[in-house]
């Protein structure tokens, strides 16, 4: 039964609220007390029932009942009454009677209708599934009651299939029964689609329960809205449900503003979701169902803020204290709200709360969601306590109850995934999250995946036997790097997770360390936002320095990596900053943390710092780390590896020799020991051509034989060995090519097995580039290996090898950069170097024929010989360049040399010619002392007397080049001063041409000014001539005209107005002077001809400007002016001058100046035509079209006639 109020609230429910009196409760028809008729005798009486007082057992009433025979009504009151008390099983057999008692059909169909509701109403409280603390075998299920619903109807349909209220029951039980069938294990494809059949059954009933009502029956449209919810179809559902609304604004049980709220959070309108559940909630405070949904929303807006946020303390608060409690307060076993508070008690691990409040969850609903949330809140208890195969079990079931495969639950299926983690079941882990990635991109399920993929990658870097797990790693990354870029997009708040920083990090630390830093420091970042404000320091105001001290409360293991990747990119300073401040904080974590093994930090720590210092070259405070380390643990061979390198690097080689052999003997088979002692042996050995008797050789050969065969420093060492060897072979007989070529390809044997074992080493790719550069001359191979190479080692030697290759190809400028780069590196003072910087200067002076780059490699020559000034090459070179020089400067045009050039060539071919004969003096020359001296003659006597030669020349050259530069001079001057000459000429005869227009236009003013006054003057002397004096009074007045009769002709020139210029243009009126057109005649009714029109075209609007009074046409009166109405003595200017007069102005002027024609000149007035009444009509179209620009009539018109 529907519970309404009787006051409507509007569709949106905006109307106030009813007084809570005026509502009607469900039931509300059942009177407290009622009167069953009594036949006795004659007289009736009636029994008083007090149905709010019912008896335990009706059976007493039902025998009443059926001995009065009493009508349906009694019975369906009765019953009503008991289920309003929820006895259902008394109103269940109270009905049973009745439709014994009663014999009509008409009444057994309204009593099963009735039974039918009473049936479904108890499969609402029954259990799903058997309770599971019930032991016995009485506990009646849904199912029983869905049967027993089921066969009511049918007894019902066989009275009455059509009867109306039926087809309600009718759909409401497809409805419960396709929600029980969504909820039994093993739903799948078949299920899914009896569940379809029966939901579209459920709505044909509704259809016909509206059909047969007239569209009036509300419950069918509630009905009708809740079937297509449960198919889906949210958009129609919710129109469905607005469409109840509208028609029963006022109903409340069941409510449709919850069904609309349900439709808009699937829609994904949660906000609009969240409005209709608090108006569902305002219109009945007691809606359980608003309630929980309401607490819902809050929970899920507190899952997109982190548990420290105060966005998420208030929307859980609000979840749990203000809504959810609230509906568990109304009802303890409402399946929806014991899953929601469910997860309150799983936080807080009060299992056994937890466990009832699911088990409730799971055997009461109807619905698959929740029975779903009942058996993961069931794995999660499980998944805490370690019991994995009942959490396997339950995590299946909360997966099937939501449809399972490819639907299913997602917390499930991840639980599921971290449970096969759990048993290491590596492979059906990464199975299962790899399909929950594959179906949405959940960040939980990235990150563990992405963990995983990196473990592999790790555990592979440290095994024996490696394999390739480079996809590994780049699905690590990608995976890891997409859970980045979603902790970017603020719509889902994600917060970041170190964990996945840390694995990103580590990933990255081989190939791309930057990457890996900025890794480590976001971390850095994250921690230090997490510091409380009170531990921060208030009297540091430089960012900084307040980050160096809160540092040191961060954990030392992350600064240390942080300050190792500074060290690896050479950025010693921060490095160093970095160790002291991990070593500061060592000890404030073993102050805090006992577990925490500090002195382990602490010995790590020291060591890095230490390095830090040696490679600033601080070698005193390295020395002094070290030995505080050996102090505290006298078995630190690191520690001792160090302070021995230090004491060769600072001079000690005796002492240094001395601690390296101690160490040797100390620790035979360490293997770094033995590395150190054979980069000294390198050092102090004595050259040897026979590779056997080497000693560094012997060392090598002893440590791969006795302690590691795979040791690939020990290789390397033996490849560069066997490759310095190879180099300084003889190669004059085919013989010794050979041999040669051996040594190469042992060489190559050795580089070649140390890069199996380590293909990231650099130093014997380096020397593979090497063999293959030069015994096969396979310059562009080495290329490709010293490029990767330079990408791993950071010295000098790999960009002098590439620097050789490109002067081998002949790519001079390339391989300039890179010697010049392999200088910058420490090699500052290296005379190798400057001496191979000199060669590929002089072999790009000697291509391009560059005396500049000859010069530089000169510089360069110059600056070797002067750092060694004992080895003869060196000095050799300078005097080759000199002479090379001086030949080349010789073979140059005068056009490209100069004098200085020639100069400083002799000057540098006499220190030549000095040094070749001192060189070929000495015990050990470079070349034979024959070639030397022979060299030395040809500077003297030949290239001597060419420069000489030269110079002459050049200066006879530059002598006659001078002058007649100086005569080019000189005439470039003369020709600048005519232009000039001729320019300041043209710019005076502008101006006085300009000079000459101003004036002319000046006079032109003067005269229009002048013309202007004699104007104005006449116009007052006409003025005052129209005036005469009153006789009567003596006042001023205006001259009244004579009416006169016709016009008198007069001689040929006639004054004669003009009708058509008789009106009034600007207050004015114009006088027309002309001649005689016709014969003089006395008969004025002689007809004159008429005078062909002219007229004036104007542009398009400019006689549109003309007022209504101008443009007016008024028929003349043809009378002749009276000599009294003449201005005797009084000139009348002509109208055409007065116009010409009045249009000339300045700017007509200006724009005359470009012309020498006279400017101002006046045009000959022409005769005006005579006006007749004849005319009249056709001058109609021309009154507008005879205005001038300037507003003028005739006069301007006249002008172009």
């Amino acid at each position: 039964m529907a519970t309404s109020k009787p006051h409507t609230n509007g569709v949106n429910g905006n109307a106030g609220s009813p007084e809570p009196g005026a509502r009607f409760a469900r039931f509300s028809n059942i009177p407290p007390a009622m009167d069953i008729p009594v036949s006795s005798g004659d007289a009736e009486e009636a029994v008083e029932v007090d149905l709010e007082d019912l008896m335990d057992d009706p059976t007493e009433l039902c025998t009443l009942l059926e001995n009065e025979h009493v009508a349906k009504t009694y019975w369906l009151t009765i019953a009503l009454a008991y289920a309003k008390q929820k006895k259902l099983d008394l109103a269940i057999d109270i009905l049973n009677r009745g439709m014994s008692a009663l014999s009509r059909t008409e009444d057994r169909l309204s009593m099963l209708s009735c039974l039918c509701w009473v049936i479904l109403w108890q499969c609402r409280d029954a259990p799903r599934l058997k309770p599971h603390d019930h032991v016995d075998g009485e506990t009646r299920l849904k199912e029983h009651f869905v049967q027993a619903a089921t066969a009511t109807l049918n007894d019902a349909s066989r009275i009455n299939p059509t009867y109306p209220p039926l087809f309600l029951a009718r759909g409401v039980l497809y409805l419960l029964r396709a929600a029980l069938l969504s909820t039994k294990s093993g739903f799948g494809a078949r299920a899914h689609a009896e569940r379809v059949d029966m939901l579209q059954q459920a709505a044909k009933c509704f259809e016909d329960a509206l059909r047969s009502s007239g569209g009036r029956n509300i419950m069918a449209v509630m009905g009708k809205a809740r079937t297509l919810f449960s198919l889906g179809k949210y958009a129609e559902s919710y129109n469905t449900y607005q469409s109840a609304l509208e028609r029963a604004p006022d109903m409340y049980e069941p409510d449709p503003r919850v069904g609309l709220g349900c439709c808009l959070w699937q829609l994904g309108h949660k906000e609009d979701a969240k409005t209709a559940w608090q108006r569902a909630l305002e219109v009945n405070k007691h809606s359980k169902v608003a309630n929980v949904l309401l607490g819902l929303y809050h929970l899920d807006s507190s899952a997109k803020y982190h548990t420290s946020d105060p966005e998420f303390q208030e929307h859980y608060k609000k979840a749990m204290t203000q809504y959810n409690q609230t509906a568990f307060k109304m009802d303890n076993r409402f399946p929806l709200t014991c899953a929601t508070f469910g997860n309150y008690f799983l936080l807080r691990k009060a299992w056994p709360t937890l466990e009832r409040l699911s088990r409730q969850a799971i055997d009461y609903t109807d619905v698959n969601a929740i029975a779903s949330d009942g058996w993961y809140l069931l794995a999660r208890k499980e998944h805490y306590e370690n019991n994995i195969s009942d959490a396997t079990d339950f995590y299946n079931r909360a997966d099937q109850a939501r449809g399972g495969d490819e639907k299913g639950y997602l917390p499930a299926k991840f639980g599921a995934a971290q449970l096969k983690v759990a048993t290491n079941d590596l492979a059906g882990a990464k199975f299962r999250l790899e399909k929950i990635v594959s179906q949405t991109k959940n960040v939980e399920a990235q990150t563990l995946l992405g963990i995983l993929y990196a473990e592999d990658f790790f555990t592979e870097q440290h095994a024996a036997v490696r394999e390739d797990k480079t996809p590994e790693m780049k699905k690590a990354i990608k995976l890891l790097e997409d859970v980045r870029l979603q902790w970017m997009n603020p719509k889902k708040k994600i917060q970041p997770d170190p964990n996945v920083l840390l694995n990103l990090a580590r990933l990255y630390e081989a190939d791309a360390p930057e990457k890996s830093l900025q890794c480590l420091q976001q971390v850095e970042q994250m921690e230090l936002d997490q510091i409380p404000d009170e531990d921060r320091p208030d009297d540091v105001e430089d960012e900084n320095a307040a980050n160096a001290i809160l540092r040191e409360s961060l954990p030392p293991q992350l600064i240390n990596n942080i300050a190792a990747f500074q060290f690896q990119t050479e950025r010693y300073q921060q490095a160093r900053e970095l160790f002291q401040s991990a070593l500061n904080g060592c000890v404030k974590v073993g102050d805090k943390d006992d577990e925490i093994d500090a002195d382990a930090l602490v010995t790590t720590i020291s060591y890095n710092l230490a390095r830090t210092y040696e490679a600033e070259s601080m070698l005193p405070e390295a020395r002094k780390v070290y030995e505080g380390l050996l102090e505290r643990h006298p078995s630190y061979v690191d520690a001792r590896i160090r302070l021995a390198y230090i004491l060769l690097r600072q001079g000690a080689n005796e002492e240094g020799a001395t601690a390296i052999k101690e160490l040797l003997d100390a620790y035979p088979n360490n293997l770094d020991v033995r590395a150190l002692y054979g980069w000294y042996l390198h050092r102090s050995k004595k050259r040897t051509l026979n590779v056997a008797e080497d000693q560094e050789q012997r060392h090598y050969k002893h440590t791969l034989m006795q302690f590691d065969k795979h040791d690939k420093y020990a290789l390397t060492g033996m490849g560069n060995i066997f490759l310095q060897s190879a180099r300084e072979m003889r190669r004059d007989t085919d013989q010794d090519k050979e041999k040669r070529s051996k040594q190469y390809q042992r060489a190559v044997e050795f580089f070649d097995k140390a890069l199996q074992l380590d293909p990231q080493n650099a130093y014997a790719a380096q020397g593979l580039g090497i063999a293959v550069v030069e015994e096969r001359k396979d310059f562009s191979g080495g290329i490709q290996v010293f490029s990767k190479v330079k990408d791993s080692i950071k010295d000098a030697s790999v960009f002098m090898n590439l620097g050789h290759v490109y002067c081998e190809l002949k790519q001079y400028t390339r391989a300039i950069e890179n010697y010049e780069i392999a200088l910058s590196r420490d090699k500052a003072t290296d005379p190798q170097m400057l001496s191979c910087l000199g060669r590929v200067w002089y072999f790009r002076g000697k291509q391009e024929k560059s005396i500049q780059a000859l010069k530089t490699a000169l510089d360069y020559a110059k600056s070797a010989a002067d750092i060694a000034p004992d080895q003869l090459h060196m000095r050799f070179n300078v005097a080759f360049l000199q002479t090379q020089i001086a030949s080349t400067i010789y073979g140059l045009t005068e056009t490209t040399r100069t004098v200085v050039d020639v100069e400083a060539a002799m000057s540098g071919l006499e220190e030549a010619i000095e040094t070749l004969p001192e060189i070929a003096k000495a015990p050990n020359p470079p070349f034979p002392r024959h070639d030397l001296e022979q060299r030395a003659n040809m500077a003297r006597n030949t290239i001597r007397k060419q420069l000489e030669r030269a110079l002459q020349s050049q200066r006879d050259y530059e002598n006659k080049n001078a002058a007649r530069l100086e005569e080019a001079r000189k005439a470039r001057e003369t020709e600048k001063q005519h232009r000039e000459q001729e320019k300041q000429r043209l710019v005076q005869e502008e101006e006085k041409r300009r000079q000459r227009l101003r004036e002319e236009r000046e006079r032109m003013m003067e005269e229009d000014r002048k013309i202007a006054e004699q104007k104005a003057e006449e116009e007052k002397i006409r003025a005052d001539a129209e005036l005469t004096t009153d006789e009567e009074t003596g006042e001023k007045r205006k001259r009244e005209k004579k009416k006169g009769g016709k016009r008198k002709k007069k001689e040929d020139d006639s004054d004669i107005v003009s009708d058509g210029s008789d009106g009034e243009v600007g207050g004015r009126k114009f006088r027309t002077r002309t001649s005689s057109l016709t014969p003089a005649s006395g008969d004025e009714g002689t007809e004159r001809p008429k005078k062909k029109k002219r007229r004036k075209l104007e542009r398009k609007g400019k006689a549109a400007k003309v007022s209504a009074k101008t443009s007016s046409k008024y028929k003349s009166e043809e009378k002749i002016v009276d000599s009294d109405s003449d201005e005797d003595g009084v000139p009348a200017l002509d109208d055409r001058d007065s116009s010409e007069a009045r249009e000339s102005s300045p700017a007509d002027v200006e724009m005359a100046d470009g012309d020498d024609a006279e400017v101002g000149q006046r045009r000959r007035p022409k005769p005006s035509r005579i006006v007749d009444d004849e005319d009249d009509e056709e001058e109609d179209g021309d009154a507008n079209g005879t205005n001038g620009a300037n507003g003028l009539t005739a006069a301007a018109g006249s002008d172009e006639d």
